[in-house]
């Protein structure tokens, strides 16, 4: 079993309790209340400023092979992803400029920063997010919501793009060879942080 395969079956029971979190199946049934939804999204662009801070910080640090790999996910998050995020956002009033981080945003991204003092641990640490998302979007879009803007949002990270990224970043966790133990006590750190992440301020 390679070190990705072994992070998977550590993350599934997570991934299952993420899936049974009011808000994550309030959009999936797309009836979650709007303002829990628009403080999500506050935090949640909190959040992705410092996840390309992570990239950038791994990328300096990365073997030429990686390199390339996280450079244009520091890139597609910062245009891609946050332009969409501003776009969902405006949709449902967010005030991202104004918006402050809550102690699970907060914790999470000093967790993240920190790891990636770290390259392989680093990877560890930052994949329970691509993995997570890109399974809950797979899950979510078997059945996904009437409410188009929740549709919006299952559909983004249903997307097969977003899964080629994610099995990539398990890849290069592979080439890393962190060391196991320490890999797989981050990325259950990382999982249980993305769970508190639903329990929106």
């Amino acid at each position: 079993m390679s070190m990705s395969e072994r992070l998977h079956a550590i993350g599934r029971p997570l991934l299952q309790a993420q899936l049974g979190h009011a808000t994550v199946a309030g959009i999936g049934r797309g009836d979650l209340p709007e303002p829990v939804f628009r403080s999500w999204l506050e935090q949640d662009y909190l959040f992705l400023l410092d996840y390309v801070r992570v990239f950038a910080r791994l990328a300096w640090q990365a073997p030429d092979a990686h390199l390339g790999d996280l450079v244009d996910l520091a890139h597609t998050t910062f245009h891609d992803e946050l332009s969409l995020h501003r776009s969902m956002s405006a949709e449902f009033g967010a005030d991202l400029e104004g918006a402050v981080k809550g102690p699970a945003c907060a914790a999470y991204t000093e967790f993240l920063l920190e790891s990636a003092g770290s390259y392989g641990e680093g990877l560890a640490a930052l994949y329970p997010c691509m993995w997570g998302y890109s399974n809950l979007g797979r899950i979510l879009a078997e059945d996904p919501p009437e409410e188009p803007r929740y549709r919006a949002w299952v559909d983004t990270y249903a997307d097969p793009g977003f899964a080629a990224l994610t099995v990539r970043i398990g890849q290069m966790i592979d080439e890393a060879r962190p060391d196991p133990a320490r890999a797989e006590e981050l990325f259950a750190e990382g999982m249980r942080h993305e769970l508190a992440f639903w329990d929106v301020p």
